[in-house]
């Protein structure tokens, strides 16, 4: 049986502002998972605390907060077979400079501090990250993307 979850993405700010919201969504629609939420905001701080809580104490700990709070982030949340592990493949490795080439940090971003794109590491995650920026009745989750329907029929 396949594993089916959801996973948090975030376009972050300087990916924002760079335009590369389309691309990313490209590169995740063309792995064949499945959009179900998606939404433009200014990260509040309360949001970025949250966020960041694991981090709290840490002496990069207020750049994060002011990095995501510094232009709007484009908030996702992906389902899909192991959906999780892929998306974190896509993205490639937090340092750009160590991502695997074709990945979305290799191909766009500098530096660890601004690499565009977050994710969600583990499924705890992705649920508490999901929940900070969406309400279930934001989730629209009753329609079937391809991916899906050709994994019900392997799944026959």
């Amino acid at each position: 049986m396949h594993t089916e979850q959801r996973t948090f993405i975030a376009v972050k700010p300087d990916g924002v502002r760079r335009g590369l919201v389309g691309e990313i969504i490209r590169r995740f629609e063309q792995k064949g998972y499945k959009l179900i939420a998606m939404k433009m905001l200014d990260v509040t701080r309360e949001q970025a605390e949250k966020h960041y809580a694991e981090h709290k104490g840490k002496p990069f700990y207020e750049r994060l907060i002011e990095y995501i709070q510094s232009g709007p982030i484009v908030a996702m949340v992906w389902k899909g077979y192991n959906v999780i592990a892929g998306s974190r493949q896509l993205m490639g490795v937090t340092n750009p400079q160590e991502a695997q080439v074709g990945t979305i940090r290799a191909d766009f971003a500098l530096v660890k501090e601004y690499n565009v794109v977050h994710g969600s590491d583990c499924p705890e995650s992705a649920e508490r990250e999901i929940a900070i920026y969406f309400a279930d009745d934001e989730i629209c989750d009753e329609y079937d993307n391809m991916a899906e329907i050709v994994i019900e029929k392997l799944d026959d």
